[in-house]
């Protein structure tokens, strides 16, 4: 059941300790329910800890699409390497909130279309307090070792199909747009990030979320 492996999964999460904010990563690719995911373990934190839990979506710190120039915009190399800001991920998020950081910490850089920038003041996170962070390619050299706990979401990939394409519809043309921009640039991106990296063997915890009503976890 979805519910007691939530709290499996805050349990885990209690249990780390360090000296500083616990920094958690929720990675996984599209569709794989990353987002719900974090939102509900967070409402599960909250209810269990006095801690602070703050939230943070990856997806508010990509790159203006102007400045994506490395590779061409519609290509998965595009998608994969030159989407996110890692140097903003590190230095305005995950190294404040790491070893000898002063805490002081902003949960987005950009809206969520990354061309306007986010107005989210910068903010003084308490000594105890846990970061849920949410997003793709979280495992890769630039950040893995800014992350306490790395939690990795599994579907398969004809379910990052199926869930993504229903999902993007809403924004695309057509149900078929949608399915053929995952064949061709977001899964192929994924493609290259889980064989490139291996985020399931190297993150602690794997939660297979195909069926997101009964998730099982493996811990690693």
């Amino acid at each position: 059941m979805r519910t007691e492996a939530l709290t499996e999964l805050a349990e885990i999460v209690l249990t780390v300790e360090r000296p500083h904010p616990v920094r958690v990563a929720i990675d996984g690719c599209s569709a794989a329910g990353k987002t719900t995911l974090a939102d509900e373990l967070a409402d599960v934190l909250r209810a269990r800890t006095d801690r602070e839990i703050i939230r943070a979506g990856i997806d508010y710190f990509k790159r203006a699409p102007e400045l994506r120039t490395a590779y061409p915009i519609e290509s998965p190399d595009s998608y994969y390497r030159d989407t996110w800001d890692h140097d903003s991920i590190r230095e305005r998020l995950l190294i404040p909130l790491g070893p000898d950081g002063d805490r002081q910490y902003v949960a987005a850089v950009r809206e969520a279309s990354a061309r306007a920038m986010s107005d989210i003041p910068v903010l003084t996170a308490s000594p105890d307090a846990v970061l849920v962070a949410d997003g793709g390619f979280l495992q890769v050299p630039a950040l893995v070792d800014h992350w306490d706990l790395r939690i990795y979401l599994y579907v398969g990939w004809d379910v990052v199909l199926r869930r993504g394409a229903a999902r993007d519809q809403a924004w695309m043309e057509s149900l078929a747009a949608a399915e053929e921009r995952y064949r061709t640039r977001y899964i192929p991106g994924e493609r290259m990030y889980v064989d490139e990296v291996q985020p399931r063997s190297r993150a602690q915890i794997v939660v297979d979320n195909e069926d997101p009503a009964n998730p099982t976890l493996t811990v690693n």
